[in-house]
């Protein structure tokens, strides 16, 4: 990409992930949980819903229900994907289509994801 073309903070149509990661990692760190999200795309309107999630080492997402369809990508980090029966481990640039039964996310390391959801 250009510098011409690179996403910029006034752009509606572009999100810069590393900026994104940044701000979230530190709002992460004040938080109890060690957690923070923020949704890069999806409104009202929108078939889809995209979510960057930041887990400190260590922090969890709880046990939940699957969506419809749903994808997890990796953007930096070390995250488990832990189900009753099965658990994978996910690694910077991994995207995984995330089972259709309960679930739960772990992270190994310092990690930031983006959850891609199809609502129903």
């Amino acid at each position: 990409m250009t510098e011409q073309n690179m996403p910029n903070q006034t752009d509606p149509h572009a999100v810069n992930l590393h900026r994104e990661i940044a701000r979230l990692h530190e709002k992460a760190s004040s938080s109890a949980a060690r957690r923070a999200s923020d949704t890069l795309y999806g409104g009202r309107e929108t078939v889809l819903r995209q979510t960057l999630i930041v887990l400190l080492a260590d922090a969890d997402l709880a046990p939940h229900d699957a969506p419809p369809e749903a994808t997890l990508q990796v953007i930096s980090g070390r995250v488990e994907l832990v189900t009753a029966l099965k658990s994978w481990t996910l690694e910077t640039g991994d995207l995984m289509s995330i089972p259709q039964e309960r679930h739960s996310v772990h992270a190994l390391d310092d990690s930031a994801f983006v959850l891609t959801v199809r609502r129903a």
